[in-house]
């Protein structure tokens, strides 16, 4: 026992005394806590803990104490001569947590609608502000055309757009025949072949193409505005920007948001070529309406207002996409995971968006008989 910094003493059959003597330090603590444990002392027995002869104990040794003290009944331990250890024991002791202590909050119903409708409400005033910000330095843009980056623009434009030619084209070429397809089954039942043109023209152009092209530019260029303004948070870019009187809203968000407003409608209308491309091909395949009959009666059957409806409704969508994306990663913080939390959130808000957008044109348009 006298290799260790501690003594017991067997006072009688349930109590016993535990005087620590020497140094309980970093060093020293893991082979006396081996020692302690070998002594199995019952924890229903009575123990005093006498502190008199310790000439040197550090944060760690405390802590240790404290923790192997609560192992016993509060009403069986009694701790005697702290002396100059009291203030560092108290300070410990009123602080200690037990590792498998596990805090039970109770939820509460009202308290968490009261909180998520004071973040949400939080989050609307941001992004009202920022809404603000970007009408502020676009009209201040119109009146200075000299201030807008015509490079940074065309360099979006070719992200946005062209590099996305091949997916809308195969996605709206696809999406065409399929509506082609189930249209046919239907209208041969009642030898309305013909009718395969107003069908597919009306809804490529007004609903399906400008939905479907929007929804797959919000996953890919609103995803990569928010990684790049996030990553440029990261780095410290735009405080740079700032600390050089280069206003972020100018240089990062302005060219993204013109970049869609220009290319989502020239893709809608790709996207409406190859969708009805589409539909001409399963027309002729299963209804035996030729090339040349489909394209006369979309002339003389389709209004051209339905094209133009899905290109007007396109220009919003690049608006919404647009500072959608930026806003998330103006949110980024400084740390990498909350790259993809936010680039994950913006494609999930531009999307909802987009759809939210979509319905909206659709009730309105109805009503007022366009």
């Amino acid at each position: 026992m006298e290799d260790y910094s501690f003594e017991l003493k067997k006072i009688d059959n349930n109590t016993f005394e535990l005087l620590l003597i020497n140094v309980w330090n970093k060093k020293t603590l893991n082979k006396n806590i081996q020692a302690l444990n070998k002594l199995d002392i019952k924890k229903n027995s009575k123990l005093i803990v006498n502190f008199e002869n310790l000439k040197e104990c550090d944060s760690a040794g405390i802590i240790y104490f404290i923790s192997f003290i609560r192992t016993f009944s509060e009403e069986n331990i009694t701790i005697k001569n702290l002396n100059s250890f009291e203030k560092m024991y108290k300070f410990y002791e009123k602080h200690y947590q037990d590792k498998n202590e596990v805090l039970k909050k109770e939820k509460n119903l009202i308290e968490n609608i009261g909180k998520k409708t004071y973040e949400i409400y939080l989050s609307s005033v941001d992004f009202m502000n920022f809404l603000g910000k970007v009408f502020y330095y676009f009209i201040y843009s119109l009146f200075n055309p000299s201030k807008m980056r015509l490079n940074a623009m065309l360099k979006y434009i070719d992200t946005s757009a062209l590099n996305a030619l091949l997916i809308v084209g195969v996605t709206s070429f696809l999406v065409g025949v399929v509506i082609a397809y189930q249209g046919a089954v239907q209208l041969e039942k009642f030898g309305a072949n013909i009718f395969i043109v107003e069908m597919i023209c009306i809804t490529m152009f007004r609903e399906i193409a400008p939905l479907v092209t929007a929804i797959v530019i919000a996953g890919r260029s609103a995803s990569s505005y928010t990684a790049e303004i996030g990553a440029m948070k990261i780095t410290d870019e735009i405080d740079a920007m700032r600390t050089m009187d280069f206003e972020p809203t100018m240089f990062l968000i302005l060219p993204r948001i013109f970049a869609l407003v220009i290319s989502l409608p020239l893709l809608v209308f790709f996207a409406d070529m190859l969708g009805v491309f589409g539909g001409m091909v399963i027309a002729y395949a299963d209804l035996d309406v030729t090339f040349t009959e489909f394209i006369n009666r979309m002339g003389e059957e389709v209004p051209l207002k339905h094209l133009l409806i899905g290109v007007f409704k396109s220009v919003f969508f690049g608006v919404a996409i647009a500072l959608i994306g930026c806003y998330r990663g103006f949110q980024v913080q400084n740390n990498t995971t909350s790259i993809g939390k936010y680039t994950t959130m913006s494609v999930v808000n531009a999307i909802f968006v987009v759809i939210a957008l979509n319905a909206i044109f659709s009730v309105i348009l109805t009503e007022i008989g366009i």
